[in-house]
This record gives structure tokens, sequence and C-alpha cells, in this order.
């Protein structure tokens, strides 16, 4: 009989040792339920996981680095508020994803969970489009760290020397840095990925407070009041004072987005139906506490709105230097957040690599047998994770030519990852909020459960709206968003593959026979309705009795 702990199977004493082998031995079968073998290590523990988890929201540091965004959007109510209103939309999206996790722990994640619940017929158009978004999102995500670390080292240069000009291939020199340092720890360190999650979830913790402390202690007693920090509006988007604090949301949005990362490593971490759901609920929720916290008091020391927001040293640099009047110090206290943005960009690149290798694992992608293959000396998906690499160089490059191309792709994958996140619930409530098992652990019970769904598939709605206006008017050429035009290139190549590959091929998640033949036959899946495990033997007739997807492809297999 499993017996969960608090650190996903780990403990003292040759007992626990044997407590987590057989849990790990547990959660292979289960994973064998749904059709495919553990080939990944399950080497994180809650905290671990939790540390991966939060390094990519990295919540604090991703508000402050793009105060200047959300303030004159709203202004310091915008920025409050706007965080607060996210975060509850968020958890409710979090815990509706949560549900799916708890019932099918699988890399898949969202592109999985949508083949589960749809109509037969549409069981592949439906995982294709999601796998495809879901996969480019976070590709294009992982390039998010290696963007603000540079810019911060290019501002924290400027600002100790003002005589110097930073120049686009200065910033694209460190972005590589950033990309390399993640590569190299990703492909040859695997093992050591769960104590530097674990490390990156310290050290923000660590930061959090100790900047708190010391911006409070030196900028006393010269305060903001309560009335500023939590009531000011003020709106210079040209937009109508409604539509402008709507504009702020996106602050908050892009600070939480990527809670799906614990979906995409579930294969990675003991008793996930348990442990998996937990932590993609309380990443959020940390995320809300250390934000709204860390806000307050940058908002609190905050000396003057227009000089933070013209800073070419950056927004978070200024608010440290003005409540500091120290430049050594504010850069010292630079340092915490400078970190935190590569223990981010390293956690991402983990999770898009993982994504990545679990899609082609069910013949998504092109050449999905070379990226479905994990390596057997290093325990990682390498051509998965080489894959994800190139891309992010690649993107690195557009930056050279163009920096509003960049950033259109930046915000085409927080938009592309929310559109994931409400298609598994948006269809289950299309159809009676009845496709899960009830034998899942995590459940949103009656009414909570319609509740968390609908404001959630709300919020995503709204939000993609949102990404794709432009934030100032009038609008001219350097401030219209190309965002819909990034994530239209998604679309299109996401469809002309399915023209030339997938609409003969794919027919959703794949199911290995072979590895399905030794699962406990007694089990119906992993909380599988008898339908949906009706359909993973194949039966019923024609394609559509193929709804997690017989193939003649392997799925993802060793090399050495």
């Amino acid at each position: 009989m499993r017996r969960p702990s608090l650190l996903g199977g780990s403990g003292d004493g040759e007992g626990a040792h044997q407590r987590r082998r057989t849990s790990i031995a547990d959660d292979a079968a289960q994973l064998a339920t749904l059709g495919h073998q553990q080939e990944l290590q399950r080497n994180f523990s809650f905290i671990s996981m939790l540390g991966l988890a939060f390094a990519i929201l990295n919540t604090w540091t991703a508000l402050a680095a793009s105060i200047s965004l959300a303030l004159p959007s709203g202004g310091p109510s915008s920025v409050m508020w706007g965080l607060v209103t996210a975060a509850i939309c968020n958890l409710c999206l979090a815990a509706s994803l949560a549900e799916f996790l708890s019932a099918y722990p699988t890399s898949a994640g969202q592109y999985h969970w949508a083949a589960i619940v749809s109509p037969h017929r549409y069981v592949p158009i439906v995982s294709w489009v999601t796998g495809w978004i879901n996969t480019a999102g976070w590709i294009a995500l992982t390039a998010t760290g290696g963007l603000l670390g540079s810019q911060l080292i290019l501002g924290t240069i400027s600002f100790m020397n003002p005589s110097f000009e930073p120049h686009p291939w200065q910033q694209f020199l460190l972005y590589l840095a950033y990309t390399l340092v993640a590569f190299l720890i990703n492909a040859f360190a695997t093992k050591l990925l769960p104590y530097v999650t674990q490390t990156a979830f310290i050290w923000s913790i660590v930061g959090f407070v100790v900047i708190s402390i010391t911006l409070l202690a030196c900028a006393a007693p010269n305060y903001q009041s309560g009335t500023f920090v939590y009531g000011n509006f003020i709106n210079e988007t040209g937009w109508p004072d409604g539509f402008a604090w709507l504009l702020g949301l996106l602050q908050g949005t892009l600070s939480l987005t990527g809670f799906d990362a614990v979906a995409h490593m579930i294969e990675e971490i003991p008793d996930p139906t348990k442990e998996g759901p937990r932590i993609m609920v309380a990443c959020v929720g940390i995320g809300l506490f250390t934000g709204f916290v860390f806000l307050s008091v940058l908002l609190f020391v905050l000396r003057d709105i227009t000089t933070v927001i013209e800073s070419p040293a950056g927004p978070l640099l200024q608010i440290f230097y003005d409540a500091t009047n120290n430049r050594a110090g504010a850069v010292c206290l630079l340092i915490f957040p400078l970190l935190c943005l590569l223990f981010a960009t390293i956690s991402i690149m983990t999770t898009s690599s993982r994504m990545t290798y679990a899609f082609a694992r069910d013949g998504g992608l092109p050449f999905s047998r070379i990226f479905a293959r994990v390596h057997t000396g290093l325990d990682v998906p390498l051509n998965a994770l080489l894959l994800t690499t190139v891309l992010v160089v690649i993107f690195g490059c557009v930056f050279l030519g163009s920096s509003s191309a960049f950033n259109a792709i930046i915000s085409a994958s927080v938009v592309a990852l929310g559109i994931t996140y409400a298609i598994p619930p948006a269809i289950n409530c299309l159809r009676g909020r009845s496709m899960l098992p009830e034998s899942r652990p995590f459940k949103l019970r009656g009414p909570l459960g319609w509740i968390c769904n609908l404001v959630g598939i709300a919020f995503a709605l709204l939000t993609t709206v949102l990404f794709v206006f432009p934030p100032f008017l009038p609008v001219t050429g350097s401030n219209m968003n190309y965002c819909i035009v990034a994530f239209g290139i998604i679309l299109i190549i996401s469809v002309v593959q399915w023209f030339v590959d997938g609409r003969r091929n794919y027919k959703g998640p794949y199911v290995d026979p072979e590895v399905l033949e030794q699962a406990d036959t007694d089990v119906v899946g992993v909380g599988l309705t008898s339908e949906q495990s009706h359909l993973s033997n194949g039966g019923g007739g024609g394609n559509n009795s193929m709804a997690l997807g017989h193939k003649g492809h392997n799925g993802g297999k060793k090399e050495a």
C-alpha cells in the first residue's frame, strides 16, 4: 500500500527507502495504464518540484521587472488589484487543471486531457491543436529568462556608467549565456536538477525577504501613503479608464503563467496523483502572497512614478536606488532577481524539453521518432532539449533584427499557454463535468467545480483578447502589438502540418498495446471511465475507436 509523504516519498532510514521504491514501482505501473513506459527517473521530491514550479512563475521578480508595464495602465491600483484578480482567476484555472492531473498524471498534460474529454470524432484535431499550441508556448517562454536577465545586466552597467550605450548584440550575447548555462545543466547535470530547483526556491524566498526588509529600512520614514499604494489611479495609455485598468491585468497574468510545468514534469515525481495537484495550486498561492507583499513594498518606497517608468536602468533598479540612495547597494540587491532569472531559464527549459518529448512520443511533431528518444547515459530527452535550445537561439537572432518581433514571440507564449489552460475544462464543462473519474484524489466538489472552471475559462478568454491590443493610443508602428501575428504563425504551422501528416497518421495521444498488456488488467486505467478504457484498447469502429490513438509509432525510445 502506498504511503505518501510530504517530500514525495523521501524519508529517513531503510524503511523509507523501501517505501519510496515501492511507490515508484506503483507510479510506473500507473503510467503504464496510460500507455507509456517509465523512461525518466523520478528524482524530484515535493519540495524540489515546488521549487521548479515557483522558479518558473518567479512571481515577485517578474512583477518587479515588469512594473513599468502596468503603472501607465491604471497606476498602483492596477498593479496591486490587478495581481489579486489575476491570481484568483489563475487559482481557479490551476485547480481546474489539477483535477485532470490527479486523474491522468502524464507529461502530455493539456493535449492528453483534451483528448480524454472530447467526443470521439474530434479527439485527433483537438489534441493536435492543443499539443502544438502548448509545445510552441513553452519553447517561446524559455526565451523570457534570458531576455529579462540581459536587460537587467545592461541596465546595471548603464546605471553604474552613464556614458555606456548598450547595443542589441551585447544583449544577444548575454541572452545566449543564459541559454547556454541552462542547456548545459539540463543536458549534463540532470541528476542535480532537484537540488538546483530546491536552491532556486530557497534563493527566491531569501531574496524576497532580504530585499523587502532592506528597502523598508532604508526608505524609512519616507513612505507613500496607503491610499497611494492601494488606490491611486493613473491612465497614460490613451484608452478609456476601464479598458486601461484591464490592460494592467496583463502584468499579473504574465507573472503567474507556467503553473502547468508540474504536469509536464509529473513523470519525474513519486505519488504524482496527490503531489502534482498540490504543487500546481500551491505555486500560484505562494506567487500571490510574495507578489502582493513585494509590490506593496516597492510602491511604499517609490518616489516618482514617471522617473521609474522612464528610467534607462529599468524600473526595479531605479526603485532600489531611490530607496537606498546608494548605487552599490542597489546593484547588490539586484543580484537576487538576476539569479532568480537564471534559475527560471533552467526550469523553463527543463519543462519545455519534457513537453516536446511527450508530444513527440505521441507522434505529434515532425521527426517524432528522433525527438521522442531518451538518452540512456544522461537520462534526459536530449534531442527534445536540443530542439528547444536551437529554437530559443533563433528567437534571439530575431531580436537582433527586430525587438518588436521578439517581444511578440514572448507575448504569444503567454497567450498560447493561457488558451491551453482553458481547453480541457471548457470541453469538460460542455459535457456536464462528467468526463473525469470519481476516484481521482483531487476533486472540486459540486458548485465549486463549476465556479472554478467557468471563472478560469472566462479569464483565459479575456486575457487572450487583451494581449493582442496595443498598449497605447494612437497606434504606431513602434507601439503596435504584433502578438497576434506570432500566435497566428503558430496556428498556421500547426494547420499545415495537420494536412501534411497529422490528418492521416495522428489519432490522439499514443497508447502502446504492449505496455497496456503489462498493466494491471484489474485497473480500469488511472481512473479511466469504462468508455475511455474501451477506447484505449481499440474498441468501437473506425478511427474514432482510437481516441487515445494506437499507432505504428513506438513512442519514446532510449538511445545510447
